[in-house]
C-alpha cells in the first residue's frame, strides 16, 4: 500500500467531485467581481495604498507561516520602492526582505507570463541572497539533492516537529518538475481558482528545493489567483488568511498526502480559505479608508516628524499596545520627548487613553472624533 499519494501509479492524474465544490466555487468567484467592482470605485491613491498594505500582508504572513519573522516596515518600504510609490517611512531593507518581495512582485504583476525553471530558480535565489537558511549552508537556484535523508515537510518549533508527510526522492524532482511546469503553462479548462488549489498541492508535494518550498508555493498560487482575477494588482491576501488557519491547513495537507488522488477535501478546504480572505478583504480596506480620512481631515493640524510617524503606524495596523516606551522606541527620542508628543496628540484629541486597565498607559487613535472631523 502506497503510503503518500506521490507513490500513487496514477500519479499526478487528480480527481475531485465538482459538484460538491459548484457553490464554493461561485461564492468565491462572486467575491472576487464584488472586490475587483469596489476596488474601482477607489481613487488611484487609495487603490496603491490598498495595494501596499496587501502585498506587506502578504509578504509578512507567507514568511511567518515558515518561522521567519520579517520587519513589517522594511517589507512595506521595499514594496513601495519597486512598485514607484511614494512611502513617507521608507527604510532600507535587508537583501532577505527584497528577494521575498521581488518574488512576489513578480508572480503577481507578472503573472500572464510562463513559469519557467530559471524563473523558479531566480526566485530561490532572491530568498537566499547568501546561500545559507539561517545558520545553514544550502543550496540556492538548484533542485534539492537529499544529501541528509529524505526531504521531510514538517510543522512545529525545534524539538516539537510533526512530520506531515514525505516528499518525492531527489532523483525525481527534475522531471516531476518539467511535468509540473508543463501542465501550469499549458491551456486548460479548469477554472483558474481551482488550477491554483491544484498548482498548490502539487508543488508542495514535490518540495523541489532544500528550504524556501512553502513560500515559493504562496507565489505561484498568488501567481494563478492573479491570472484568475484579471489582474496584477492584489487587494487580498491568502498567505495571510492560511496564516490565521495554519493548524488546518497542515491538517488537511497531512490527510491528502496520506489518501488518494481524489483531492475534493482540499480543494474545499481551499475554497473556504480563499472566500475568507476575500472576506477579511473588508479590513484592509476600512482601515485604507480611514488612513486617508485621518489625514485629509488633520492636514493643517501641526504635527511634528516622531508624531506622524507614529501616528502612521496606528493607522498601518500597530500589533501590540502603544506605550510612551514604545513610542521612545519607534521614534528613537527620549522618554520626556515621547510624553510630550502624546500629551500634545491628547489635547488635540488625536489620540485617547486605552479604557484597558494595566501598568502602563496604552494609547490608541481616537477614531470616533477623527471619523467626524
Amino acid at each position: 500500500m502506497n503510503a503518500y499519494i506521490h507513490q500513487n501509479k496514477k500519479w499526478p492524474n487528480f480527481t475531485w467531485q465538482s459538484d460538491e465544490l459548484i457553490y464554493l466555487l461561485s461564492e468565491a468567484r462572486n467575491l472576487q467581481g464584488r472586490l475587483a467592482g469596489r476596488m474601482e470605485t477607489l481613487g488611484f491613491d487609495l487603490r496603491d495604498e490598498a495595494l501596499l498594505e496587501t502585498l506587506t500582508q502578504d509578504v509578512v504572513k507567507s514568511s511567518e507561516i515558515e518561522g521567519e519573522l520579517l520587519n513589517p516596515e522594511q517589507v512595506r518600504s521595499s514594496i513601495a520602492h519597486r512598485l514607484g510609490m511614494e512611502y513617507a517611512g521608507s527604510i532600507s531593507s535587508d537583501r532577505n526582505v527584497d528577494g521575498m518581495v521581488e518574488m512576489m512582485i513578480d508572480a503577481t504583476k507578472n503573472c500572464f507570463h510562463p513559469l519557467t525553471e530559471d524563473r523558479l530558480f531566480d526566485w530561490h535565489a532572491g530568498l537566499f541572497p547568501m546561500g545559507r537558511s539561517g545558520i545553514f549552508k544550502i543550496t540556492v537556484a538548484e533542485w534539492r539533492k537529499d544529501i541528509s535523508g529524505s526531504m521531510q515537510v514538517v510543522s512545529g518549533s525545534a524539538g516539537k516537529e510533526k512530520v506531515h508527510f514525505e516528499a518525492p526522492s531527489a532523483d525525481r524532482v527534475e522531471s516531476e518538475m518539467l511535468r509540473f511546469i508543463d501542465w501550469f503553462n499549458s491551456e486548460s479548462e479548469i477554472d483558474l481558482v481551482i488550477q491554483a488549489s491544484i498548482a498548490h498541492l502539487w508543488f508542495v508535494t514535490i518540495h523541489p528545493f532544500q528550504d524556501g518550498n512553502g513560500r515559493i508555493t504562496r507565489a505561484i498560487t498568488d501567481m494563478l489567483l492573479a491570472q484568475s482575477d484579471k489582474s496584477s494588482q492584489r487587494f487580498y491576501s491568502m498567505s495571510a488568511q492560511i496564516r490565521k488557519e495554519r493548524n488546518q491547513y497542515y491538517d488537511v495537507l497531512e490527510r491528502t498526502q496520506k489518501g488518494d488522488l481524489d483531492i475534493t477535501e482540499w480543494i474545499t478546504w481551499f475554497l473556504k480559505c480563499l472566500i475568507n480572505s476575500l472576506n477579511n478583504t473588508e479590513e484592509v480596506l476600512n482601515r485604507v479608508l480611514f488612513k486617508s480620512k485621518f489625514w485629509s481631515a488633520n492636514s493643517s493640524t501641526s504635527l511634528n516628524p516622531r508624531q506622524i510617524k507614529v501616528i502612521n503606524k496606528l493607522l498601518d495596523g500597530f500589533e501590540g499596545k502603544l506605550t510612551s516606551s514604545k513610542w521612545a522606541k519607534i521614534a528613537k527620542c527620549s522618554r520626556d520627548s515621547a510624553i510630550r508628543d502624546i500629551n500634545d496628540l491628547l489635547d488635540k484629541e488625536i489620540l485617547v487613553k486605552e479604557s484597558a486597565g494595566g501598568r502602563s498607559t496604552n494609547y490608541i487613535i481616537n477614531e470616533e472624533n477623527n471619523a467626524s472631523r
